[in-house]
């Protein structure tokens, strides 16, 4: 009897020959240090495949009975690394990444009070950002203290000194000078009152940013902001210190967060379930005292202990010190102003430039700023 068979069927090359080895990540163009990647794709079953990191081998596993497989590249340190998946016999390249730390600015007193309103409105909400803007921009994080209201509503609070600016001054903060998050927890930010307030936030969130330290009711305002850069995860959280009559939030009213300890240390372990690294942006101290007093430093404790790693502050209207707790944290006691009407010792600010990776703070710089009227201008 003739019995056909396919050419090469039986052959010993065609039972040796394994399937194709694939990769189906596709790479992201960086990845933050400590911050894992997976890499799969599929190769033969039941097949041993490595991942080799600049030709060395980091992890392996046996792919799947359908050759499904899954490899870890820990992206524990920074550099560019070239990846490549080997199987039995053969290899594929994946490609090159560059690991980094996380950069992340913050600066202080943003304000649309006083003389920078109306001058916004004869020379453009850019202004204030144009010397600044770009270094903002660069930053993989940026953060700052949006002490003003921003509505056309309300009517001011009974107070020394109230703030307000028009909606159409916030987009620039966002699409020039790249703000990612603005804490809102501040004894300005509800100069109008609570529609105001709400008016507020809707702006910024309209303009592309996220809001910290304030809200419709205390559960809102104590929510954090989460923003990924790198694969990781970094939450902020905002709280005041410096609270009006009626500013706070209530269970059913808007208002700022207000500052509590118990009430920080619960929303750092929150928000440390759904991040990587968290950040307590507070306002608080003394107006023109740099350094911190017990209550400020019973509020930083809180935050640390509870696992957040840094903590930035604003109120004093000047730039106060450093402080770093641990090898990984680090606490920036006041900012200082930054677009707001100053002179003397208020007009010396800066921006802080900090490296965060997966285990917290790395490494840390002040850019410095003088501001001319209410303009920061990078010194040179």
């Amino acid at each position: 009897m003739l019995v056909l068979r396919h050419a090469g069927a039986d052959t010993p090359a065609a039972q040796a020959s394994p399937p194709p080895l694939t990769v189906t990540t596709q790479l992201p163009s960086w990845r933050a240090v400590g911050v894992p990647l997976r890499v799969g794709g599929l190769a033969g079953g039941r097949e041993r495949v490595r991942l080799l990191v600049n030709g060395r081998a980091v992890d392996s596993t046996v792919a799947g009975r359908f050759g499904r497989y899954g490899l870890v590249f820990p992206a524990a340190r920074g550099g560019r690394f070239r990846l490549t998946v080997a199987g039995e016999g053969r290899a594929r390249q994946v490609g090159t990444i560059r690991v980094r730390d996380v950069v992340l600015e913050a600066v202080g007193d943003i304000t649309f009070g006083e003389q920078v309103g109306p001058t916004l409105a004869e020379y453009g909400a850019r202004y204030p950002w144009t010397n600044v803007a770009s270094t903002l921009r660069s930053a993989d994080i940026a953060t700052g203290n949006l002490e003003t209201s921003v509505s056309t509503r309300g009517t001011p609070a009974v107070k020394q000194y109230t703030f307000r600016g028009v909606p159409a001054d916030v987009a620039p903060l966002a699409s020039f000078a790249g703000f990612d998050v603005l804490t809102l927890a501040n004894n300005h930010a509800d100069d109008y009152g609570p529609q105001a307030l709400l008016d507020t936030i809707r702006a910024v969130h309209a303009a592309g940013m996220q809001t910290i330290g304030a809200g419709a009711n205390e559960a809102q305002a104590r929510r954090p902001a989460i923003v990924e850069a790198g694969g990781l995860k970094v939450a902020l959280l905002g709280y005041s210190d410096v609270n009006p009559a009626g500013f706070s939030a209530t269970a059913t009213s808007a208002g700022t967060a207000r500052a509590d300890v118990g009430a920080i240390e619960s929303d750092v372990r929150g928000a440390l379930r759904r991040a990587d690294v968290a950040v307590c942006f507070f306002h608080w101290g003394v107006e023109l005292h740099p350094d911190p007093d017990s209550r400020q430093e019973a509020f930083a404790a809180a935050c640390l202990d509870a696992g957040a790693k840094l903590v930035l502050g604003a109120h004093p209207h000047v730039l106060g010190p450093l402080s770093r707790p641990s090898r990984t944290s680090l606490v920036a006691w006041t900012l200082g102003n930054f677009v707001f009407p100053s002179s003397g010792a208020p007009a010396r600010t800066a921006i802080l430039r900090v490296a965060l990776t997966r285990r917290g703070v790395q490494g840390y710089g002040l850019l410095p700023v003088t501001i001319e009227g209410f303009r920061p201008v990078l010194d040179r």
